[in-house]
């Protein structure tokens, strides 16, 4: 039977991250990587970015060579998942009915998509894009496509029409709510993102209810909605969120549900298990303390660091400030914070231009900030988010003066909390 100090249970940025940070505080022990995947770890978001347009190989998005990880001794098991975990017995058993022993055992498993709940879902042309291989296989079918349907108008489903449409595919974006990025971002945001896409030639339709996939021979000819609206294509795109992967944690009697609960520290109510990434759901201070799950690669990175640093003999615990961003066209979104609940939007900058910020406040506390081609704001925010400063909208919303400026207290006016 295979063992390991430090077993790492997910391939992705969170695991290679755990792995690094142990190996660079020079930790005693094993360390070994259960992938379910046959590719070392590699950088995610391109994916629905650069790797779907054609504009970025492979190779470059390994986030270490091979050489790095035999150098520093790390173990991969590959292209195998874990299905079972004995927290008592301190081991996991994959999916070929191998078990490895562990001392410390790390859940990084991310999530699986969320797949389309209607009829006509498991036809062939129908698509998610959460790795590698879905990629892979979505662009060999491009060469019969000209017509392309993308469920959701989230991040992913807006990127992936970004990068569709550098392909030169008419592309039609299916929307639930009454405006895209609803659940992420203001109304301003939505609506800028929407004429953008709409300009490149995108179709976009809002409040709509996908009822039916329709195919032919197998295979997706169209997509219809609950108005009759019917969307002939080639292919269909599902971007709708993710289901966090950790059914043998809670199978084994962890806390959770919609992913595995994790104190400060990233453990779970198992013993010597820890959870970290997109499943790993925490009390978050930047939410008002709220339990939510983070489904970004800051997050994974974050919370992999104060897992190896504990693990290392470090105190350490999680409480980073929050930051994304998204790359659609020419344009670079940056986040920094968390907008949810906000309840007052500024405006900083002319979205005409293409470079501009908004600015979410609640109870006239500064709380996140979405920067469209504005890099300064974005970097210069991010201490008013960290302090929660109180600050006078028209103060915010005044471009002549830098937020360094306006959060040093310099500026008349404003209300530095």
């Amino acid at each position: 039977m295979t063992f390991f100090d430090f077993l790492i249970v997910g391939a992705g940025h969170g695991g290679a991250q755990v792995a690094t940070v142990l190996k660079q505080r020079k930790v005693v022990g094993t360390v070994g990587i259960i992938g379910n995947e046959p590719e070392l770890p590699y950088d995610r978001p391109a994916l629905s970015k650069e790797y779907l347009a054609g504009e970025k190989g492979f190779d470059r998005m390994l986030i270490k060579p091979a050489s790095y990880w035999a150098d520093k001794d790390v173990t991969f098991l590959l292209g195998r998942s874990a299905v079972k975990v004995n927290a008592t017995e301190h081991h996991v058993t994959l999916d070929d009915g191998s078990v490895v022993e562990y001392g410390t055992l790390i859940w990084a498993t991310g999530g699986r998509p969320r797949m389309i709940d209607c009829d006509g879902g498991e036809l062939t042309g129908v698509h998610s894009v959460r790795n590698k291989a879905d990629v892979d296989q979505l662009v060999s079918e491009l060469s019969d496509v000209s017509r392309v349907v993308v469920i959701g108008g989230g991040y992913i489903g807006l990127e992936a029409a970004s990068a569709l449409t550098k392909r030169h595919l008419h592309v039609t974006v299916v929307e639930a709510f009454g405006r895209v990025l609803a659940r992420v971002a203001g109304e301003r945001l939505s609506r800028f993102y929407e004429r953008e896409h709409r300009a490149h030639g995108v179709d976009i339709i809002l409040n709509a209810q996908v009822v039916e996939i329709e195919g032919e021979d197998g295979r997706v000819d169209a997509v219809r909605l609950a108005d009759g609206t019917r969307l002939p294509c080639e292919m269909v795109i599902v971007g709708i969120g993710i289901l966090p992967s950790v059914g043998p944690l809670l199978d084994a009697g962890a806390t959770g549900g919609n992913g595995v609960l994790v104190d400060r520290h990233c453990r779970t109510s198992l013993p010597d298990i820890f959870a970290i990434g997109d499943c790993a759901a925490h009390p978050n201070s930047y939410a008002d303390g709220a339990v939510i799950r983070l489904e970004s690669v800051q997050n994974a990175n974050d919370q992999a660091s104060v897992v190896a640093k504990c693990l290392t003999g470090e105190d350490a615990s999680y409480d980073a400030v929050p930051w994304f961003w998204s790359n659609q066209y020419d344009l670079k979104l940056q986040t920094i914070g968390l907008s949810i609940g906000h309840d007052q939007a500024v405006v900083r900058g002319d979205p005409e231009t293409r470079s501009f910020s908004v600015i979410y406040l609640l109870k006239g506390r500064v709380i996140a900030l979405d920067c469209v081609n504005a890099t300064k704001d974005y970097v210069q925010g991010r201490s008013m988010v960290i302090a929660g400063h109180s600050i006078s909208p028209e103060i915010l919303a005044d471009s002549a003066l830098s937020l360094k400026e306006i959060s040093g207290g310099r500026t008349v006016g404003a209300q530095v909390g």
